[in-house]
């Protein structure tokens, strides 16, 4: 096993630089680059996304007459190695990640290293994905054994009417109504508008801070888990169809094991398998697709809604830096699932496997 566990993290490292090689290399080919977005601002266009649009200039176009804006353009690109060719960026950049050294951002808190802002950002996202990972699978994976078990039923038919009206519900609207109607000054204003902790937050006792972190908590993790409960809820269910129909099944029943017998001594085991295979990808969509539209809404401090303004203003260190962090939990995540593999079912080997 600790071989297995070696060769995947030795594997990480080719993995890592394929991915930022690629982001990177599209990213030289995106309309509206850093240096538009300079020249915008020393034009006075605050406003400027660098998404397209009329107050987007290509650098060609731009006319350099003025002595000073040039020596800062020109400043610019030196300072952030973008008067440097194509693969000597890279490899800086690479001996650079190599340390975790992120460099500073180009426009917005300039001052502060990406890093730091990363450091500050990290666990807001990371307690929202794994709160919403961990309660996605306490609830789907009951109710998936009890569809299972009752399949066919009344319970059956309207839990499953639910959970794909719940997923059928568009992933930016539901975190809007939750706003609306349960927070801040709406009818049912139970929860805070904003934030993850109130401002007196220093002064509260230890149970204090635990309630009013979970007051904060519960409409961006609601948010972000409703959509995974469907897809969660009938993997688990057809698993477990699956497995209940088979031989070994009925052998254990005609031997007269009892059903909670069967069903949690053998057949959990082996429907778990599929559902744990599942593990990366639930984690990765929360973490990353779902969190910059709940941290945007509930205006929380994340590393996803920093990556976000980062492509808006074309911010290349924190566009990378935030990327490299994803990637690396996203290929830890999945190293993970399969260490739970062998928890679950020790007679699986991968070095075997592998040999």
């Amino acid at each position: 096993m600790a071989q297995y566990i070696l060769k995947r993290l030795l594997l990480m490292i080719p993995t890592l630089i394929g991915i930022l090689f690629i982001n990177f290399t599209i990213l030289q080919f995106v309309p509206g680059g850093p240096i538009d977005t300079f020249k915008a601002r020393i034009a006075g266009e605050e406003d400027f996304t660098g998404m397209g649009g009329g107050s987007a200039q290509r650098e060609d176009d731009f006319s350099g007459d003025n002595t000073t804006d040039q020596i800062a353009i020109d400043k610019f690109k030196a300072e952030y190695g973008l008067d440097k060719p194509f693969f000597q960026r890279f490899g800086i950049m690479m001996v650079k990640y190599a340390r975790f050294d992120f460099g500073y951002p180009m426009f917005k808190n300039k001052n502060i290293s990406v890093l730091d802002q990363i450091k500050e950002r990290l666990p807001v996202s990371i307690a929202l994905g794994l709160w919403s990972t961990l309660i996605i699978y306490l609830v789907s994976i009951p109710l998936g054994i009890a569809k299972a078990v009752r399949d066919g039923t009344k319970f059956d038919t309207y839990s499953s009417a639910i959970i794909i009206l719940a997923y059928a519900l568009p992933s930016i609207i539901l975190p809007v109504m939750l706003r609306m109607y349960f927070s801040g000054g709406a009818d049912w204003g139970y929860f805070p508008l904003r934030g993850l902790q109130d401002e007196n937050y220093d002064s509260f006792t230890a149970w204090g801070k635990f309630k009013d972190y979970v007051w904060h908590v519960t409409l961006p993790v609601i948010s972000m888990t409703v959509a995974g409960f469907a897809t969660k809820t009938l993997l688990t269910k057809n698993s477990f169809l699956d497995e209940i129909k088979k031989q070994y099944v009925m052998t254990a029943r005609a031997k007269g094991l009892s059903e909670g017998r069967i069903l949690y001594g053998h057949v959990f085991r082996n429907a778990m398998l599929i559902i744990i295979s599942g593990f990366p990808a639930i984690f990765i969509a929360v973490f990353f697709t779902g969190s910059f539209i709940v941290e945007q809404t509930f205006s929380l401090q994340g590393l996803g809604l920093l990556g976000l303004e980062a492509v808006f203003e074309r911010d290349y260190p924190i566009i990378m830096g935030t990327l490299f962090i994803f990637s690396l939990i996203g290929l830890a995540v999945h190293l993970l699932a399969d260490l739970t593999y062998i928890l679950v079912d020790p007679r699986i080997d991968f070095e075997a496997r592998n040999s």
